[in-house]
């Protein structure tokens, strides 16, 4: 299944220029938000729909293209989890909530535009967590984003990096005791 989701970087991937929004992987876009004139607005989705962008996380608060985006695209599926972007600890639901819910789209084949503002932090910080569940090294996806969005920042990575290795560290200790049980009732029933 990770290897469904992986998303390497293929020759074959977008062409399409969509402005404030860089390509990731074959499924996976990170950048801004649509821009504030409606013509302008209509053009970018045009263009989400040219490069197979089908679902988009909106991670702003307070803001959100949810009601232009039912009337304009009604297809594409649109989830906002907005955080302020003040440079405060995020809380860990919130990297458990955006990362399910772009795995699933992922997983159903959609194409996901994870975005912000201005594409600077929250909406790569977002994106680099959804790399990491997809089995990226740190390293490798904070270069990823820096080369296709250099002005991004990701102030977010660090918590993400602590974020996984806590759900890392606890996926592995659910299944060291379910493997111990099993070692016990082996024994049990040998």
């Amino acid at each position: 299944m990770e290897s469904q989701l992986s998303g390497g970087i293929l020759p074959g991937m977008s062409q399409v220029d969509i402005p404030r929004v860089a390509q990731l992987t074959d499924k996976l876009w990170t950048g801004g938000a649509l821009p504030y004139r409606s013509d302008s607005a209509r053009k970018v989705i045009d263009s989400y729909r040219k490069v197979g962008i089908n679902a988009i996380l909106d991670t702003r608060a307070g803001c959100s293209d949810a009601e232009f985006v039912q009337e304009h695209a009604p297809e594409i599926d649109y989830f906002s989890a907005g955080v302020i972007d003040g440079g405060q600890r995020l809380p860990e639901s919130w990297f458990a909530v955006t990362t399910d819910w772009v795995r699933e789209r992922l997983l159903e084949g959609s194409g996901v535009l994870v975005h912000c503002s201005e594409g600077l932090n929250r909406g790569p910080s977002a994106a680099f967590a959804v790399l990491l569940t997809l089995g990226w090294d740190p390293t490798d996806a904070l270069e990823l984003i820096r080369d296709k969005l250099p002005r991004a920042t990701v102030s977010y990575a660090e918590q993400a990096v602590e974020w996984h290795q806590r759900l890392s560290l606890i996926r592995f200790n659910i299944w060291r005791n379910n493997d111990r049980l099993s070692r016990v009732r082996s024994i049990r029933d040998f």
